[in-house]
């Protein structure tokens, strides 16, 4: 990682933080995902080879930029989906102050909408943190959208366990999927997808 994108990632690190601290609306919090599951996900990008990544929350772009920078040593890109316009505005001027703009598309929408429309197979690896409640409802389009051999991350598995649980349940109960709880960060469950 670049020095001058380290410095914005810190940056944003301290922003998200205090934030977070004096806000209470959640649609005005960053909510963003800790750095050591940054370094998580930036290690399965290039493990995995995931040329093709898909980010559903997308938040000030924090955890994107993560993703952003491991798929471009790869060739790859990042598709990136946020409903909350205020966020889009802050996710866009982070992502031109990165220099990682290029390799990023960033689609203010709804996700199921944009799981809907997606080709099959389109998405080497998906990482998920948004709405956890909406997440059942887009599971059969989410595992369409995964190749064989691609891998769902999902975010705060540990920290909502609660809210999970419906998701992971229905996870863990399709035979196409092997799974796995990593305690990183606030948690991140993994699915792994049939070569078939």
């Amino acid at each position: 990682m670049s020095a001058s994108l380290d410095s914005l990632m810190a940056e944003l690190e301290r922003f998200g933080e205090s934030n977070d601290a004096v806000t209470v609306e959640r649609p005005r919090r960053m909510l963003n995902i800790t750095r050591d599951t940054g370094e998580f996900l930036s290690v399965l990008v290039r493990a995995m080879f995931a040329r093709q990544v898909l980010e559903i929350g997308t938040s000030n772009g924090y955890s994107t930029l993560w993703l952003a920078e491991a798929a471009t040593d790869i060739g790859g890109s990042v598709t990136s989906v946020e409903f909350s316009e205020f966020k889009v505005k802050l996710a866009s001027d982070n992502f031109a102050r990165s220099g990682l703009s290029s390799v990023i598309s960033l689609i203010h929408d709804d996700a199921g909408r944009v799981l809907e429309r997606a080709a099959p197979h389109s998405f080497d690896l998906v990482f998920l943190d948004s709405e956890r409640p909406e997440y059942p409802g887009w599971w059969s389009n989410l595992r369409r959208v995964l190749r064989p051999g691609g891998l769902l991350v999902v975010d705060n598995a540990i920290s909502h366990p609660e809210q999970m649980a419906p998701f992971v349940a229905l996870v863990k109960a399709d035979a196409e999927f092997k799974t796995s709880l990593v305690p990183v960060g606030n948690g991140e469950f993994l699915a792994v997808k049939a070569r078939r």
